[in-house]
């Protein structure tokens, strides 16, 4: 039988982590808009005993924001700049500086040198650190009064 098909008896959600027997449980009282009570719910122990890392927090906030840029600043490079293909001017006898293209960085119209381009900034976390900053962050925090906010 699959550990996270077994459902609470009180409760009519399924536990989402297997909770092994032995271990220390809290019970919390949980309430409705109204502020009526509707039932009580054990919780592992190990959730609410679990040490806050803040750089955790920090990377998985950080990746976060990084999946959300767009990315699509750009720029056009000697490449990209339309013309330019003939040589101005021939190499030697002018007297002038050599050019091989109108659209040279260096000109006025020319191109950008190492200007944006297009790009992805979203980076992956390790599995175990994502899990863990999701597990503390689920613990919540207890006001003055003891009730628990996630």
């Amino acid at each position: 039988m699959d550990p996270h098909s077994k459902c609470h008896q009180e409760e009519s959600f399924c536990c989402p982590i297997q909770l092994r027997k032995g271990k220390e449980m809290t019970l919390l009282a949980v309430y409705d808009i109204g502020n009526q009570k509707v039932s009580d719910i054990n919780l592992d122990d190990r959730i609410f005993d679990a040490k806050i890392n803040p750089t955790l927090f920090y990377d998985v906030v950080r990746m976060d924001l990084a999946s959300q840029r767009k990315g699509t600043a750009s720029t056009k490079n000697k490449a990209l700049v339309r013309g330019g293909g003939a040589k101005p001017w021939r190499q030697k006898g002018t007297g002038r500086a050599r050019a091989g293209s109108r659209r040279s960085p260096l000109w006025r119209g020319g191109g950008t040198i190492f200007g944006p381009m297009p790009r992805d900034y979203s980076f992956s976390l390790p599995k175990k650190v994502k899990s863990g900053s999701q597990l503390k962050a689920s613990g919540g925090e207890a006001d003055s009064f003891g009730r628990f906010f996630t």
